[in-house]
């Protein structure tokens, strides 16, 4: 099978979309299929560019962290793209990618599919801040309602996703497929080296963020709920990765909560040399967004053996299950300070949900499972679809 993806970001931009296409190419490239890639051009080249088509972008003015894809750039590829023969375009965004997504499986006469990875309901109004939330959420609903119906397929990440666009409408063929870990998110890391360069004291209780850090990762809930916990360990650490919009902000909360010793902002972190021993390092892995289609995070944690306590809302309540490497907390910030507090104040309890979470994500939750079930998708959609002819297009 021959397959083209087409998104609004891609390495170097570091988010869980990027993360999502490169596992699953890596994937369908081990099962024998052919992935390209249509992504913006940042002007800086990832390790491997071969399968990728680099289009010239522009910048956004209230999000410098990503670029817009110029359109006509895109359909100036066509001629090429036909000539590629593929069977299937997937789309991974829902801006320039997914109009220029539709134009090109159109014309190449091929199926198309999109996966939703954002909940854009929860989204928006963070970046519209002028616009009332109401009237964002309204907004969000209508155009994931019409994008969504416009294709031939929809993958969710997480059931609780799907369910929510099946109630705004969306009656398209659907498939829940999560993505799932490489087999690199196991591979054993020092976390004593990690804590020894960032000098965290090997003793100290460390917590850990990992992931962008944006208005809707609920990132403020977090240090709220630090700001309980000290009372009773005053030396624990919250250590939070990633760069984002909401950065700034949560400076600034910090130091209004008085918590300038117990935060520690460090930015991104290389994927392949330093996630897994930042992951290693931490005590627990605590999560409070209740916008994530799925939350990778909380598995890359688990198979690092650490284990987490988040909320349980929308895609991370498809994979978190109380006491199998998780706790779930609620939301609120006493009642989630008390589920970290007992793992910090039993070590041994602790390291058993450790075990636990390895052993639950290495059974449910690997990168080589999803990638089979997305190819089947594939192959339901480009069998049900008629050619030009009149004939069914059949995939073996």
């Amino acid at each position: 099978m021959k397959i083209l993806f087409i998104s609004d970001v891609y390495f170097p931009r570091i988010n869980g979309v990027s993360t999502s296409i490169r596992t699953f190419v890596e994937q369908m490239q081990g099962l024998g299929h052919e992935v390209h890639l249509i992504a913006p051009d940042y002007g800086v080249a990832t390790e491997d560019e071969s399968w990728i088509k680099r289009i010239p972008a522009r910048s956004i003015y209230f999000d410098p962290e990503d670029k817009l894809m110029k359109y006509g750039e895109v359909l100036q590829r066509l001629p090429d793209l036909r000539r590629e023969g593929y069977d299937l375009v997937h789309i991974h965004t829902p801006f320039v990618a997914h109009y220029v997504g539709l134009k090109l499986a159109r014309e190449l006469n091929v199926p198309c599919v999109e996966t939703y990875h954002t909940f854009f309901e929860d989204y928006l109004h963070h970046y519209l801040p002028w616009i009332p939330k109401p009237m964002a959420r309204g907004v969000a609903r209508m155009i994931s309602k019409r994008q969504c119906n416009a294709v031939d397929g929809i993958v969710a990440p997480s059931q609780p996703m799907l369910d929510v666009l099946r109630g705004y409408g969306v009656n398209v063929n659907a498939e829940v497929v999560p993505t799932g870990l490489q087999m690199q998110s196991f591979k054993g890391a020092d976390g004593k080296a990690f804590r020894q360069k960032y000098e965290i004291p090997l003793e100290r209780p460390m917590l850990l963020y990992v992931g962008r850090v944006a208005f809707e990762k609920n990132i403020a809930f977090l240090l709220e709920m630090l700001k309980v916990l000290v009372q009773d360990v005053p030396d624990v650490l919250l250590v939070i990765t990633g760069e984002g919009p909401a950065e700034a902000s949560l400076h600034r909360l910090t130091q209004a909560l008085g918590l300038a010793h117990n935060v520690q902002f460090i930015g991104y972190l290389d994927r392949e040399l330093e996630l897994n021993a930042c992951y290693q390092a931490a005590d627990v892995f605590v999560f409070a967004s209740k916008s994530e289609t799925q939350g990778l995070v909380l598995l890359e944690a688990m198979a690092q053996g650490t284990p987490v306590v988040a909320i349980a809302e929308l895609g991370t309540a498809s994979i978190l299950v109380d006491g199998q490497g998780a706790l779930i907390a609620p939301d609120h910030v006493d009642g989630f300070s008390d589920k970290v507090k007992h793992l910090l104040m039993y070590p041994e309890e602790r390291f058993e949900l450790g075990l636990r979470a390895r052993s639950y994500v290495l059974a449910k939750w690997t990168a080589s499972i999803q990638a089979e079930r997305m190819v089947q998708f594939y192959a339901a959609l480009i069998n049900a679809r008629p050619a030009v002819n009149g004939a069914y297009v059949s995939i073996a």
